[in-house]
């Protein structure tokens, strides 16, 4: 009995589906050119109460001509960090039909410069991009009085 109870429970699995379904036209989408474009992007999208609170790490999903197709919140954490999940950053952007991302968090302490735990993660990140043909233009640092673009300064 307990056989047949085996065999029925192994028929009994999750149907895995695959779709895109966008909200916004593709003409209505900002188009971000450079790091002050994502910077403004970026602010504009960022919870402002939190700003300077907590880290906080978001994707920025874009499309082949570098519209924004989304912005999606990967984690929160504290005043001095946030755990970043390389998976659920390229799931995102995978199930987001996403043609190349942008990578951004906060520095609530307002400072601009990367610690040696952003450029190992952003290194990391870039590795994986590059291995699913999926690239990492930018990595930007946000603050209320401005931003560190790791593209900018030649960190990609």
């Amino acid at each position: 009995m307990e056989a047949v109870n085996q065999v029925n429970t192994l028929h009994q699995v999750a149907e895995i589906t695959l779709g895109y379904h966008p909200k916004v036209k593709s003409s209505q989408r900002p188009k971000v050119g450079c790091s002050r474009q994502v910077y403004e992007v970026l602010y504009s999208f960022w919870d402002k109460d939190t700003l300077e609170l907590a880290e906080h790490f978001q994707v920025m999903l874009l499309s082949r001509a570098n519209r924004v197709l989304g912005i999606c919140t990967i984690s929160k954490g504290g005043t001095a960090g946030t755990v970043v999940d390389a998976k659920l950053v390229f799931a995102t952007a995978l199930k987001g039909a996403a043609q190349s991302i942008i990578l951004a968090h906060n520095h609530p302490s307002g400072n601009l410069m990367p610690s040696e735990q952003d450029r190992r993660l952003t290194a990391n990140l870039v590795k994986i991009g590059k291995a699913l043909d999926l690239p990492v233009l930018d990595h930007v640092i946000v603050t209320v009085d401005g931003y560190y673009s790791f593209a900018d300064e030649g960190e990609l």
